[in-house]
């Protein structure tokens, strides 16, 4: 009779057979392979016009470069990345058309999603000789690049990178808009009162960057003018054109020694959270569409008229909910002076908040307090991998108008022509 039984290769006792990973492993490196072609073509293929004098063209495929392992979350994976030719003879380096992978940079040895994973797992108290384990159920038994070695190199390298950036020189920075917030962390600091001030900023080329941070009291203006003057310190010198935060901070004051011209806008957000504190729970949908009536108007004037209504309709029976509103009403409107491209980016301070949910939920479950030491490089490291996906601001072709002083009304650049339909 025939024995069907399959017999199973021999494997130790602690090792994890899971073959639905392997299969996921082999479909991600071909699937990793067809992409990295496919972006190479692509490439040759916006250079087809480009020909040499006797005809050929100019930009070709040439092969593939040496095979090499990627750490990955479902574990290494063996590819090559594709190479491009520039066919063109000429003595001069800096005129030759290189091909540079997005999806595979030249030197990169792990996926950013493991970048950003390393720093969590150290700093939550994994140590560095357990990282091999700790990892081994989702990257494979044999994980060489996060060998306790290198993963000491890897904090000591990031130290090096936080204590390297507190000092770099801002002389030739420009920031046209910055964002400012105090936020919690879910894992207590040492003092619970504290948090993270942080301002990020906006460059001219519309890429949104992290321009400083510090553990401080977010009510304090002190505090903000701590952080500020540290920016400043270091050759900070032109003020940014509008700054966006909450209005229940102490930064507004230290904004205004700092950089007197910026103009203030508050977050949106944050102001329809505390109008609707002030209102019972069950008129919050209507009370938000009236908010947003205002918020989202097209222009002053119709946000004004629309800001008028909500006043008159709420101010008899919940004076509170109008008050908090237009106390702030020329700082919540500033928006409408800059180019209307850039008004969902100024209407919030959401860059920082979106920023800072990720930290967050990564150290909701970090036992005991913080020290500043630990906080600081924690967040440090974060944003520096969650940076990498920052997208740019749109429209950022009106930047240039901006920082060039040209005005802009209900978010339309003002000229000759639209003064004269004007008047």
């Amino acid at each position: 009779m025939k024995n069907d039984t399959q017999i199973l290769p021999f494997h130790q006792s602690e090792t994890i057979v899971d073959p639905l990973t392997e299969l996921a492993r082999e479909g991600a490196r071909r699937m990793l392979a067809e992409a990295l072609k496919a972006e190479a073509d692509a490439f040759v293929a916006s250079f087809a016009d480009e020909q040499l004098e006797d005809g050929r063209q100019r930009i070709v495929r040439h092969g593939f470069g040496p095979e090499r392992q990627i750490q990955t979350g479902i574990g290494s994976l063996d590819v090559q990345r594709p190479k491009v030719r520039d066919r063109l003879a000429t003595p001069d380096p800096s005129k030759k058309i290189r091909f540079t992978s997005n999806i595979l940079p030249k030197w990169a040895r792990r996926s950013v999603s493991l970048d950003a994973l390393s720093p969590v797992l150290y700093l939550k108290g994994i140590s560095t000789g357990d990282f091999q384990e700790a990892l081994s159920a989702i990257m494979g038994t044999d994980a060489p690049n996060l060998s306790p070695s290198v993963i000491s190199r890897l904090t000591a390298g990031w130290q090096a990178q936080y204590d390297t950036w507190t000092r770099r020189d801002l002389s030739a920075r420009h920031y046209v808009y910055i964002w400012a917030d105090g936020v919690y962390l879910q894992a207590r600091m040492e003092e619970n009162a504290e948090c993270m001030l942080v301002i990020i900023g906006a460059t001219p080329e519309g890429k949104k960057e992290l321009i400083g941070f510090q553990v401080g009291l977010r009510e304090s203006a002190q505090s903000w003018h701590e952080l500020l003057t540290d920016i400043k310190s270091r050759g900070l010198s032109v003020a940014p054109e509008i700054a966006v935060g909450d209005g229940a901070m102490g930064f507004w004051n230290a904004l205004d020694r700092a950089f007197p011209g910026t103009k203030h806008q508050r977050c949106w957000v944050h102001k329809v959270k505390n109008v609707l504190n002030c209102f019972p729970k069950q008129m919050a949908p209507a009370v938000k569409s009236d908010l947003d009536n205002i918020q989202h108007a097209g222009t002053r004037k119709e946000a004004e008229a629309a800001l008028a209504v909500f006043s008159e309709k709420y101010e008899v029976k919940y004076p509170k909910g109008v008050a908090c509103l237009i106390k702030d009403q020329d700082a919540m409107l500033a928006f409408f002076d800059f180019p209307a491209e850039h008004w969902g980016h100024l209407r919030t301070s959401n860059p920082i908040e979106s920023v800072f949910a990720t930290v967050r939920h990564r150290t909701v479950r970090t036992k005991g307090a913080l020290s500043q030491k630990t906080a600081k490089l924690m967040v440090f490291t974060l944003i520096q991998a969650a940076s990498k996906k920052w997208l740019r601001l749109k429209g950022r072709n009106q930047l240039p108008k901006v920082i060039d002083g040209i005005k802009f009304n209900d978010g339309v650049e003002v000229t000759g022509d639209t003064e004269n339909h004007a008047a």
